[in-house]
């Protein structure tokens, strides 16, 4: 087991450098470069409607395109070189990974601070709603599948398919929106705050107050996460269960006299959570990188997926490959320890073994 994880650890490596080097190549091929948006919010224009190449174009077209729009030359060329276009491709590629390789992330171009000191300052909100949608949905979607599992065909597990199945079909960002029409001082009540982790007022508060003002905050952005993700894990659990209670070692318990609540829980949970553990990666993941970006913007919060669309509308380079070495680094590790976990709930799965 230990030298599965080893090689898989060694494998992130080269996984990390093709996607960063992938995603370099493509970042050249965009327009509206980090040139052009400096040069553009000196002429007075938004960054989005600026045209132009975004690497070795900014670069190479500089003098010409850009001396027609009434700016020094000079001027052009020492922007250009600010932000390192005045080098080839390769050069700012191979500098790029070196940094990396020292998780050194540089700095932002256009808000002033360290891409490791952004990341740190927006970490705890994506982790807030990451960690609250993650625990709500398991909380609530292994005990509802086990029991709908058990009362398979019943009323009860008709009217819960059904509620899963509406709630799967509404998107997030739609849900965010109705819960605050609903709750937020839209048309009806106003029980919840519509934006932000924390009121004003939180540094004043008592140390159970502020844990009751987070909470608060976190109803309404964490309700609208988990809405899509109970449909999936639920049927998931459900199935599993379905599946290992058809099974002879189920029979054989029964027939030994080992009550209901014995052969469910101490032998038919263990197995049937395999496919429930196999599914934490790809939860996570989606949780905290492909449904906090809309959820942050509706609601305001100001996390690492909202400043990663801020980065990339901007073309803030920097900011964007070092939130997508972190998604990437974080998505393969999450990966690696749901593997870990197959083990852990069923010693017999050896992944050594299997790859040998």
């Amino acid at each position: 087991m230990w030298h599965y994880i080893s090689r898989r650890l060694l494998l992130i490596i080269p996984t990390l450098l093709c996607i960063l080097v992938v995603n370099f190549l493509i970042v050249q091929a965009a327009p509206g470069g980090p040139v052009d948006q400096a040069i553009a919010r000196l002429q007075g224009f938004s960054g989005a409607s600026v045209g132009g190449g975004g690497g070795e174009m900014a670069a190479h077209s500089a003098g010409a395109s850009r001396s027609s729009r009434g700016l020094d030359p000079a001027l052009i060329e020492e922007i250009t070189k600010h932000y390192g276009f005045d080098k080839p491709m390769h050069e700012r590629l191979w500098l790029m990974l070196k940094n990396y390789a020292q998780l050194d992330f540089g700095s932002s171009f256009f808000r002033g601070s360290t891409v490791t000191d952004l990341i740190l300052q927006k970490l705890p909100v994506t982790i807030s709603l990451g960690f609250w949608a993650t625990f709500i949905t398991y909380l609530v979607s292994i005990p509802l599948g086990i029991r709908k599992a058990i009362h398979n065909g019943s009323a009860f597990d008709m009217w819960t398919s059904t509620a899963i199945i509406v709630g799967y079909a509404m998107p997030a960002f739609l849900f965010a929106i109705l819960l605050i029409v609903v709750f937020a001082g839209g048309s009806y009540l106003s029980w919840f705050p519509i934006q932000g982790l924390v009121s004003d007022n939180f540094d004043s508060l008592s140390f159970f107050g502020k844990i009751a003002d987070y909470l608060w905050h976190m109803v309404l952005p964490v309700s609208a996460l988990v809405i899509g993700g109970f449909a999936t894990l639920t049927i998931l659990t459900k199935n599993s269960f379905l599946n290992e209670i058809s099974r002879q070692y189920v029979v054989t318990a029964r027939a030994k006299g080992l009550t209901e609540k014995r052969v469910l829980y101490g032998h038919v949970l263990r197995n049937a959570m395999l496919l429930v553990v196999a599914g934490i990666p790809q939860a996570l993941i989606e949780v905290f990188f492909a449904g906090s970006l809309l959820i942050e913007t509706i609601f305001n919060l100001d996390g690492i997926g909202r400043m990663s669309y801020e980065a990339a509308v901007s073309r803030d380079y920097p900011v964007v490959f070092g939130t997508l070495f972190l998604f990437t680094l974080f998505g393969l590790l999450i990966k690696l320890i749901g593997d870990i976990c197959y083990t852990l709930l069923d010693p017999r799965i050896d992944f050594s073994a299997r790859n040998a």
